[in-house]
């Protein structure tokens, strides 16, 4: 569905880092040395239908993002804000073949299927409820309730302490290009014993996670109901959305929660564990699936 053109490989490449000259100071003394730099670009999503092949697709956002992994991006970020129901809406996700001026390859089209409903009119409604600026924490969770399809099943899966302490070092280990920029976000996959079945660098948080959802939706994989979803960074309200609209049970963050994502894990059942690092973390949602004997005795 995604087609041969995307820039969808992970190496470490032109189209994710860019070198330049740097003077650096270090311990008194000056040198000139060259640095890599995480690209950024701005994405401009389209949506069109396949009835009106040869009519400009709509614009609907344009994101700055970490080039690579385009189409999973869009499709992932139409799903988790729900302008998709799922991948029986796709037709085809390419690269705009026409109506763009600049760069084709920072347009990315989403063709839906005939048929699929549609309204553009509440894409800027979306954005408004999810924005966390201004909008209360109800209006935020009633905003999103008809987009979760899948709620996660109680105490499944169920994950040892030790495995999600270890999580934060597995997704680093992953991190090819932070490895070389130290500037990037991420978001992996993991199963319930801790391997990591993928991950996706950007320089935005949201982004990274709108691909790791936007792969397993192009491969018709979606709800990931047996599945831990781990960020580099805080765990925010628009990271839960995005998490519970996948139907991803458990989210664990490197970093703290907000208190809208604390509100969000536990309104739709999900585990929510922030402060992953230094070998442990705090439980904030559901310590239902965690297998651990000092939650258990805490218990008693």
């Amino acid at each position: 569905m995604a087609g041969e053109g995307e820039r969808g490989a992970q190496a470490i490449g032109e189209t994710e880092t860019r070198r330049v000259r740097v003077r650096r100071a270090r311990d008194d003394r000056v040198a000139e040395v060259d640095d890599d730099l995480a690209v950024e670009e701005p994405l401009e999503i389209r949506v069109g239908r396949a009835e009106e092949r040869g009519a400009a697709p709509r614009s609907l956002s344009v994101t700055m993002r970490t080039p690579g992994h385009d189409f999973e991006l869009a499709a992932g970020f139409l799903f988790t804000e729900g302008l998709l129901r799922g991948s029986e809406d796709l037709a085809s996700v390419e690269y705009a073949r026409s109506h763009v001026r600049g760069s084709p390859e920072n347009v990315v089209d989403v063709i839906l299927r005939r048929g699929t409903p549609f309204d553009p009119s509440r894409f800027a409604r979306n954005f408004y409820t999810t924005s966390s600026c201004g909008v209360c924490g109800k209006a935020s969770l009633d905003a999103i309730r008809v987009r979760v399809r899948h709620p996660p099943a109680p105490g499944r899966p169920r994950v040892d302490a030790g495995v999600l302490a270890q999580l934060p070092d597995r997704l680093r280990e992953g991190q090819a290009l932070f490895t070389v920029t130290g500037g990037l976000h991420a978001a992996g996959r993991f199963d319930a014993a801790g391997r990591l079945l993928a991950v996706r660098e950007d320089v935005g948080r949201h982004n990274a996670v709108d691909k790791i959802v936007g792969e397993r939706l192009l491969a018709d994989q979606v709800p990931l109901s047996d599945e831990i979803l781990a960020v580099s960074g805080r765990a925010s309200f628009e990271i839960l959305q995005k998490a519970a609209v996948a139907g991803f049970p458990m989210v664990v963050a490197v970093g703290a929660p907000s208190s809208l994502a604390v509100d969000t894990a536990r309104e739709y059942g999900m585990t929510l564990v922030g402060f992953a690092r230094f070998g442990g973390f705090n439980v904030y949602a559901d310590e239902g699936r965690v297998a651990h004997r000092a939650l258990a005795r805490s218990r008693s």
